[in-house]
């Protein structure tokens, strides 16, 4: 069945308004906890992208790309994501964050190795890995939810700077 044959799926938002706003509230402080980090915002769309791709969200690739550009990230770093280690377009933290990001994001199967995490800690302090973690737990969480309410991509823009 494809998407568009699918059934209407629950709106969460109106359904349960008190747990949207948690999460919500969780997504904000991951993002306040990364700009008092210092963590660059591209390196948190990156994070976002790459996990959305990896969950294959339509929804949040949609909404993260748009954003990432709104940021000035380029066409050619955005489609080569999904292949980033054979690329040279990524710098060190770029790298460190992305390998992280992926081993959070498929954490059944590896565990976050701690080559990955070590990698994170070389180039990162302890407040910004604890950052991007927080990063790509609030991206895997909304992944999850876009996906199981399906929520229709296409429609997101940015807000103009």
């Amino acid at each position: 069945m494809s998407n568009s044959d699918s059934i209407s799926r629950v709106a969460l938002k109106k359904i349960t308004p008190d747990v949207s706003g948690a999460m919500g509230s969780l997504h904000a402080a991951a993002v306040s906890a990364a700009r008092d980090a210092k963590v660059e915002p591209e390196i948190l769309e990156l994070i976002r992208i790459r996990a959305s791709q990896i969950n294959g969200c339509a929804f949040c690739l949609d909404m993260h790309t748009k954003d990432a550009r709104a940021q000035d990230e380029t066409e050619q770093r955005i489609y080569a994501l999904s292949a980033w280690r054979e690329t040279p377009f990524f710098t060190a933290r770029e790298r460190a964050a992305l390998a992280l990001t992926e081993a959070v994001t498929l954490v059944h199967e590896g565990q976050v190795p701690d080559e990955v995490y070590s990698a994170a800690a070389e180039v990162f302090d302890e407040e910004q890995v604890a950052a991007l973690i927080w990063a790509a737990t609030v991206i895997n969480a909304y992944n999850r939810i876009a996906i199981a309410t399906r929520m229709a991509p296409g429609a997101y823009q940015p807000a103009k700077k």
